[in-house]
């Protein structure tokens, strides 16, 4: 069976070593790691936004040379930031997200984003929050397979946090491979899949319950015994890490 996303010798300057990563769909996967670790570089030299060396693949497909319909319902990438240059209607932004304007998916974002009371505002005029899910809604307009999310959770209050996690699943479920770099290490359990990076290199790879001690380790932290997380009384400066 060919693999949803199959990246080979992937690498993007001194920011990313090469490497080889595979997704068979269907899952959520958590990228995670320290400032500077490469969570950002995987992202952009997957969704080919740079000139990143090695070859991606998305259900069989290369990127290169694609039609822009067609890399629509493939792959959406959503960058860290939420700045947007254009005077532009809400209900617009989201149909950029989509081949041509189609007013029942657009409304159907808009009511699972709730954003029908400002669908005619100027994004320029919306909250840093109010924008991330304007752009989350672009970015899932056209149901893409692969979805390549750069801290989307950033900016969120707690009920958009736990409101997107459920949209981002459905999508998962729905068969798309979804890719989260977050920094938010309690949220990891409710994925799927952890890609530990650091250094840019993938340093873990697998079921978050299986990586805890290592991704404790590469934050100098440690499970509390009331849940959550506590530094580890052997963690050195933050500094040094």
């Amino acid at each position: 069976m060919t693999a949803l996303l199959e990246a080979k010798s992937v690498a993007l300057g001194q920011r990313l070593a090469a490497l080889d990563f595979a997704s068979e769909g269907g899952e959520m996967i958590a990228l995670v790691g320290p400032n500077g670790g490469g969570k950002t570089s995987l992202l952009r030299a997957l969704a080919g936004v740079e000139g990143a060396d090695g070859s991606a693949r998305i259900d069989g497909e290369s990127l290169d040379g694609l039609a822009e319909v067609r890399r629509r319902r493939l792959l959406a990438f959503l960058p860290a930031s939420r700045e947007i240059a254009w005077p532009i209607a809400v209900r617009d932004v989201i149909a950029l997200g989509l081949a041509a304007r189609e007013h029942g998916r657009i409304e159907a974002l808009l009511g699972a984003f709730e954003l029908h009371a400002t669908a005619d505002r100027l994004i320029g005029s919306l909250s840093t929050g109010e924008r991330a899910r304007v752009l989350l809604a672009r970015a899932l307009a056209a149901e893409p397979r692969l979805l390549l999310l750069d801290e989307p959770l950033s900016n969120l209050d707690p009920y958009w946090v736990l409101r997107t996690m459920e949209l981002l699943t459905a999508a998962a479920r729905g068969g798309a491979t979804v890719m989260v770099a977050l920094h938010d290490i309690a949220l990891v359990d409710r994925f799927d899949r952890l890609l530990l990076l650091a250094g840019g290199m993938i340093v873990g790879d697998g079921p978050p319950s299986a990586l805890k001690a290592k991704l404790g380790a590469l934050f100098g932290v440690e499970e509390a015994p009331s849940g959550g997380w506590q530094i580890s009384p052997s963690a050195g400066p933050r500094s040094s890490r």
